[in-house]
């Protein structure tokens, strides 16, 4: 076991513990059995109110703007949300090995080869936690604006310290304070977005003649929905870590599975109703138009908590993935790390005009990696039924997965098929695949997980079966 694994709980030191409103002292270590709470109902909850971010309004109206009418949009947006069943699902391993999902991701890739996607997967997670806190920023110091407060530089500061402030100490906390805070958020935020919802729909426009969007409006909009869900991958058992082993696969996965496709359904939805309507290439600001003067304010609430919701989850990931690539520091102290780093950024984003495009961009492209990396990371958990040797995950050298100096010839090799697959057939701004032209400008990105999936199964499936516990 490495350092950093073992700082959470040191020799002769207190029961680890994991209560709300105080610092969890557990990392990536192993969770016990005398540690283990909690039921598979909580999962609803997290992924329920980490879901309710304004993301998914935007992510709605983009479908319309790719070329599909309401009813069309409406379906992918439903189907995109089915993908939480997927997501939900692989929290099992969590409940098997107590510990977390870039931990995990060691039995297909190997120590070593599990480094270089950890290290992209921290990039993704703490820049999708710079564009949260931007948006929350941007939402609440209209809200002073509006309000007749703070205003211009001074506001936007203000504003910045507040929104960083309450996703940090949440964070911070851990564990237990996240999945709390997370609940309760959701209450009222739950409340706020239905009533978004009452003022969005009645204007929508369902008619209209059958739209053809074509092969590129399809794949954008497939690809738009169904990255929220997938950005998740590497981070169900973060979450799961904690429970009962005798918690089931079935109540596990349909918890977690109903709480994302709720939220991220219902706001998708918002957006495709909203883009009917009027223009969204300002969101927040197109949606504004269609609702009633004295909701304006608490909307600009509503996008600044979905945002922090959201960027609590990501942000306490990043603490234990971290640690997974090495960082010699208890977990509470390693999120100083990611924090730190999600402060400058967010400086930039709200002070530097060209940045927060150009971070959007290099995110969009990180799903060449992402999409084969978790085509892979399923594949090997599905062929594995999540029994994994839970021991063998922190031996290093010494362990089951450490295969050939680090590296798993099947996983690396699966990785690097679905990576050029996803390169070929990728059509972003800032690279565009060579075989889109030729499938009529569809995005296949996201089949590079099938793709390195496949690939997976064939090359270890005569070596890559579940673990049995001698014992």
């Amino acid at each position: 076991m490495t350092q950093q694994e073992t700082t959470a709980r040191a020799p002769g030191g207190p029961t680890a513990t994991d209560q709300v409103f105080q610092v969890e002292t557990h990392g990536i270590d192993p969770i016990p059995d005398e540690d283990r709470h909690g039921s598979a109902k909580d999962l609803f909850w997290l992924w329920f109110g980490s879901n309710l971010t304004f993301t998914y309004v935007i992510n709605g109206a983009l479908a319309v703007a790719f070329g599909l009418s309401f009813w069309q949009a409406t379906g992918v947006v439903v189907l995109g949300g089915l993908a939480f069943f997927a997501i939900s699902a692989a929290g099992l391993s969590g409940v098997r090995t107590g510990t977390a999902t870039l931990v995990i991701s060691r039995a297909p890739f190997g120590v070593r080869g599990n480094w270089p996607a950890g290290m992209l997967n921290w990039v993704v997670s703490i820049g999708y936690t710079i564009l949260n806190t931007v948006v929350g920023t941007l939402a609440l110091e209209a809200f002073f604006a509006d309000l007749g407060w703070a205003s211009g530089r001074t506001g936007r500061a203000l504003a910045l310290l507040i929104t960083l402030a309450l996703t940090f100490v949440v964070a911070l906390w851990g564990h237990a304070t996240v999945q709390f805070a997370e609940r309760w958020i959701a209450y009222v935020l739950a409340v706020g977005f239905a009533a978004l919802l009452v003022f969005l729909l009645p204007g929508t426009d369902t008619g209209g003649a059958a739209v053809h969007p074509g092969a590129s409006g399809w794949s954008l909009a497939f690809v738009v929905m169904l990255a929220g869900p997938f950005s998740y991958v590497p981070m169900p058992a973060d979450y799961t870590r904690y429970l009962p082993k005798t918690t089931s696969m079935r109540s596990l996965t349909w918890y977690g599975a109903l709480g994302g496709f709720v939220s991220s359904v219902a706001l998708g939805v918002a957006g495709v109703a909203a883009a009917t309507q009027t223009d969204m290439t300002d969101a927040v600001a197109g949606t504004e138009k269609l609702l009633p003067g004295w909701f304006q304010p608490l909307f600009l609430a509503l996008v600044l908590g979905g945002s922090v919701t959201n960027s609590i989850v990501t942000l306490y990931s990043s603490s234990l993935n971290l640690q997974v690539l090495g960082v010699p520091w208890s977990r509470s102290k390693a999120i100083i790390i990611s924090a730190a780093v999600t402060a400058a950024g967010s400086l930039c984003a709200l002070f530097l005009t060209d940045f927060t495009s150009s971070l959007l961009s290099f995110l969009s492209l990180l799903i060449i990696v992402f999409a084969p990396w978790g085509g892979v990371f399923l594949a090997d958990m599905l062929m594995r039924r999540c029994r994994y040797d839970a021991p063998a995950l922190h031996a290093g050298p010494d362990g089951a997965y450490w295969y050939r100096s680090g590296y798993h010839p099947a996983g690396m090799t699966a990785l690097l098929a679905g990576m050029v697959f996803a390169a070929l057939t990728c059509d972003s701004e800032l690279w565009t695949g060579p075989l889109v032209a030729p499938l009529g400008g569809a995005d296949l990105t996201l089949l590079g997980a099938v793709v390195s999936g496949l690939v997976y199964w064939v090359l270890a499936r005569r070596t890559v079966a579940p673990h049995t516990d001698p014992s």
